[in-house]
């Protein structure tokens, strides 16, 4: 990325406190009241006094405990069960209508669910955060298996290859851009529901230590909540998206815009010149016509 692109993101955010800030300080009330708003400053030194206490860790650490192991669930069962249901007919009938009437059901609204079913809250929270990341990883999976082109399936079977060789030769890696996508999706809906979850049901996190600073009226505890829980949230994304572009480094890549576009080398014949070169000689200082006939009478 270019230091402009980097000076204009920045540029942004410092806009975007700057108008938090003088909003805050003035106490407008337009409508809108931003009369009972901490001012980035009180924040700012709320989130300073945190970072120092080991309760602030200690919720950072459950809250990413709890991501990582129900987003690896989902992670693994979500590409399995939409890989099945989108390559067999017996998995789309009987697992199909299932998941077409349970996806639309919000995971919050399962709390009560886990609560039933779990025999500890932490187990509960656990499940919401991995129903919360399943259904967008299912769906991706889904749909990207089906996009692909049978072509190379048929030429993997014509060569000798079995329904395996297939799988992880030609389904798995053609569908992995498509996968990606719904994981970059499940994570960022796992952090809404893991924190909603927290402040249901759970004992420490984020989301409960949010919630208890919003029942105490310490507001600039809660926009602290909110700051770590959009950091967390975009760190995990990022991660994610490296992750994708890390296994399918072998697609092509387009032109970022702005950036030129990549050469392609030059292809040397042995003993010649490039085919470039052939293609495309470099003119001559002296430019010899060709001799002109006379007509015949």
């Amino acid at each position: 990325m270019s230091a402009g692109r980097w000076l204009l993101r920045g540029a942004s955010l410092a806009a975007a406190l700057g108008l938090w800030q003088l909003l805050t300080a003035l106490d407008v009330n337009l409508w809108l009241r931003f009369e009972q708003f901490p001012t980035v400053g009180e924040v700012c030194s709320a989130f300073a006094d945190r970072l120092g206490t080991a309760a602030y860790w200690q919720d950072l650490v459950h809250s990413l405990r709890r991501i990582v192991a129900g987003f690896l669930l989902a992670s693994v069962l979500g590409v399995a069960v939409g890989t099945a249901v989108a390559r067999s007919r017996w998995a789309a009938d009987l697992l199909g209508p299932l998941l077409e009437v349970v996806r639309p059901v919000p995971a919050i609204a399962l709390v009560p669910v886990a609560i039933l079913l779990l025999p500890t809250n932490e187990q509960g929270i656990v499940f919401i955060t991995f129903t919360a990341a399943f259904f967008p990883v299912v769906v991706s999976t889904r749909h990207a298996v089906r996009a692909l082109a049978p072509v190379w399936e048929e030429a993997v079977l014509t060569m000798g290859g079995g329904r395996l060789r297939v799988l992880f030769a030609v389904v798995l890696p053609g569908a992995l851009p498509g996968v990606f996508g719904g994981l970059s999706v499940g994570v960022g809906v796992s952090w809404i529901c893991v924190i909603s979850a927290e402040m249901i049901s759970g004992e420490y996190g984020v989301g409960y230590r949010t919630w208890q600073d919003y029942t105490v009226v310490d507001y600039p505890g809660v926009f602290v909540g909110m700051v770590t829980i959009g950091a967390l949230g975009w760190l995990t994304s990022t991660a994610v998206e490296l992750l994708g572009r890390r296994a399918t480094a072998w697609l092509p890549r387009t032109a970022t815009a702005g950036a030129p576009a990549p050469r392609r080398p030059a292809l040397r014949r042995p003993g010649g010149p490039t085919a470039a070169a052939a293609a495309d000689p470099a003119p001559t200082d002296t430019v010899r016509a060709a001799p002109r006939k006379e007509p015949v009478p």
